[in-house]
């Protein structure tokens, strides 16, 4: 139950603000809970440990300020983007963090993983923005309709993540910044896959930002 609740103080927050010309800049509910509710969508099997970096203490308000300041500049440049939907959300320290999803429609060809010129130019634009935040540490997911077998999705997801992190790569954003690339199959729907367009919206790969254990002691040192 908690999960679900959690899940859906997420999705909630999608509707909070109208999309932006270009993007899709989205607020979202903040606290403990949402961070957990994150942590069952995006965590690896058998585990739901929330993205964020493991820091062992708890994260004072000022701190928490510092860095929501950092994402806010950071989803409203990720906005004006085209193809790329923006929601707050709240990481594993229950500090914001931001997740960027990038309709796979926009990026791949039906049931391909090679990017499309469209999704490169996008992409390049989405580079530039980690490149200039080094201390972010980012995950990315890729997601699938339930067309075909299980298998066979988690396959392309997996494909279609990986070749968004290769070109990440190519455009100068250091392997080590990038901390996750999983597919996730079609396991974790945000629409009815039973419509058409669900399985459009289904059909998406997600990029996840947030502070790393680097950013979070430049915060704090900020802080004092």
């Amino acid at each position: 139950m908690a999960v679900i609740l959690s899940s859906a103080i997420v999705l909630s927050g999608c509707s909070s603000l109208n999309n932006t010309a270009k993007g899709g800049l989205i607020g979202g509910g903040a606290g403990a809970a949402v961070g957990a509710g994150v942590g069952v969508l995006i965590g690896k099997s058998g585990k739901s440990a929330a993205i964020g970096a493991a820091i062992g203490t708890a994260v004072g308000a000022t701190t928490g300020v510092i860095i929501g300041k950092k994402m806010d500049k950071v989803a409203e440049e990720a906005a004006k983007i085209e193809g790329a939907r923006v929601d707050s959300i709240t990481d594993a320290n229950n500090l914001k963090a931001i997740r960027v999803t990038f309709d796979s429609g926009i990026l791949f060809k039906t049931g391909k993983s090679d990017l499309n010129n469209k999704s490169k130019t996008a992409l390049i634009k989405f580079s530039k923005i980690l490149v200039d935040n080094p201390t972010m540490d980012i995950s990315i997911m890729g997601h699938t309709d339930n067309t075909g077998t299980l298998e066979l999705n988690q396959r392309l997801s997996q494909a279609r993540a990986q070749s968004v992190a290769d070109f990440l790569k190519l455009q100068n954003v250091p392997s080590k910044q990038l901390k996750e690339i999983a597919g996730k199959d079609y396991s974790m729907p945000v629409a009815d896959n039973n419509t058409k367009m669900g399985r459009e919206q289904n059909r998406r790969v997600e990029v996840y930002m947030y502070a790393s254990e680097k950013m979070i002691d430049e915060a704090e040192k900020e802080a004092k």
